[in-house]
């Protein structure tokens, strides 16, 4: 029971703690540190999708003799999100 609070208990502060930063920050933040928080945020974003998505689905399906079809498919995802995002 005490792993179980301890697990829930850690993530719960460390989010808690990233939060509370917003106290002491001013009214308004200026544009190079809202693109700077912004850019390490998406950057966090990409390594999590990375790191927790896609190499493990990699290594999953490189049993299946499913040769071209993982990099084909992430090169038809990224190339779907670079032209959605240009046109927006």
């Amino acid at each position: 029971m005490s792993a179980l609070i301890t697990g829930l208990l850690i993530p719960f502060l460390g989010t808690a703690a990233g939060a509370g930063c917003v106290f002491f920050l001013r009214r308004e933040l200026s544009v190079s540190i809202q693109r700077a928080l912004t850019g390490f945020a998406a950057g966090v974003m990409v390594a999590a999708s990375v790191w927790s998505l896609i190499v493990p689905a990699i290594e999953q399906s490189a049993g299946l003799g499913a040769g071209l079809s993982s990099p084909l498919s992430q090169a038809f995802g990224w190339a779907f999100c670079f032209f959605f995002c240009s046109i927006m």
